[in-house]
């Protein structure tokens, strides 16, 4: 693993994953997170982000972006086993990404973010990729403080 963390890429390539259609919201963070910090992060990891575009399975209910950050945010912070107080540490983060997020659109809920616009439009796909970036940088914002990573801007 890295530890030095250029956020700039973190989202550009995020954003980018999601604009080619390689992956979804959710996905994109937990790939870029993965690949920008040579994690030894099984690809199933990935895998496990894919139930949760279009707000948790397209039932529109919270953002994907938002569930991606946070199970990276849970990579690095979650507990392992069973009665580790580490949870709290990963719950401070989760809560603090979705404050960020709530802050800058006042609600996580996917169906009022993308209220009257087309799934398939341009609009749409627009403000998803930009949420995704969104996400990723502020995940990969956390991460670089929390773990005192160098932060580098290439």
């Amino acid at each position: 693993m890295k530890k030095e963390i250029n956020i700039s890429k973190i989202k550009k390539d995020a954003e980018e994953l999601y604009r080619k259609g390689d992956f979804f919201c959710s996905e994109a963070i937990v790939f870029s997170i993965k690949n920008n910090l040579e994690l030894d992060m099984p690809d199933e990891m990935i895998a496990m982000a894919s139930g949760f575009p279009v707000g948790i399975g397209k039932s529109k209910c919270v953002c994907g972006a938002v569930s991606g950050g946070i199970m990276s945010l849970g990579y690095f912070f979650g507990r392992k086993v069973g009665g580790d107080p580490k949870v709290h540490k990963a719950l401070e983060l989760a809560n603090e990404l979705q404050e960020s997020f709530k802050n800058n659109h006042k609600v996580l809920c996917c169906k009022i973010l993308t209220n009257g616009m087309d799934m398939a439009s341009g609009e749409h796909k627009k403000q998803c990729v930009a949420f995704t970036g969104e996400i990723a940088e502020k995940t990969a914002e956390i991460i670089a403080r929390e773990l005192n990573f160098s932060i580098i801007n290439e």
